[in-house]
């Protein structure tokens, strides 16, 4: 960095990656990264990714939770197996339903980042529409399956829901009280 401003050069001619001090070298990979995460690509990408393992987690979680586990071979009952058939279940269970539920996660969350950082880039501005608007197409998209009214009924609840959690998310936008007291 310098006086130029963030990530900047100071000098206009480009140095191969050799030629560079360590911290050019930070700088520019630090510039790159910035650029990556800023791009509707890398938006998609990075929500995808982190659904993905969110939905993973909350598919373990929830797997944990149930105990109807198909049982095959004459079994009423998991508690009739042996413990160790009975833990081999369980976690072949927990696996299947994490591995399903991250999919599901990762899918939609790349879904919607794409579309809503599309959307931002076609309207020129940030604000809370662009969530409407891709919550709207994101929940009809998904639905359009089942026909147009589930689309519709789609398109609304996802779009109230990214409405609710934008409106949330922007609330700490405000300015600060004056002081630790006041609200």
């Amino acid at each position: 960095m310098n006086n130029n401003g963030i990530y900047s050069s100071s000098n206009n001619q480009q140095k191969s990656m050799a030629e560079m001090t360590p911290e050019e070298q930070a700088e520019v990979g630090a510039k790159a990264m910035i650029d990556f995460m800023q791009s509707c690509p890398g938006k998609t990408v990075i929500s995808g990714v982190s659904g993905f393992v969110l939905g993973g987690f909350f598919g373990l979680f929830m797997a944990s939770m149930t105990y109807d586990v198909p049982l095959a071979g004459g079994v009423s009952h998991i508690s009739d197996l042996p413990f160790k058939q009975q833990v081999k279940l369980q976690f072949a269970d927990m696996g299947k339903r994490s591995y399903s539920s991250a999919k599901n996660f990762g899918y939609i969350g790349a879904i919607y980042s794409g579309v809503e950082c599309s959307v931002e880039s076609f309207r020129a501005k940030n604000d809370i529409y662009n969530g409407v608007i891709a919550g709207c197409i994101t929940g009809g998209g998904l639905a359009i399956s089942g026909g147009p009214q589930a689309a519709l009924f789609g398109c609304a609840g996802f779009a109230a829901f990214s409405t609710a959690i934008d409106l949330y998310l922007r609330s700490d936008m405000k300015m600060p009280p004056k002081n630790d007291y006041d609200d």
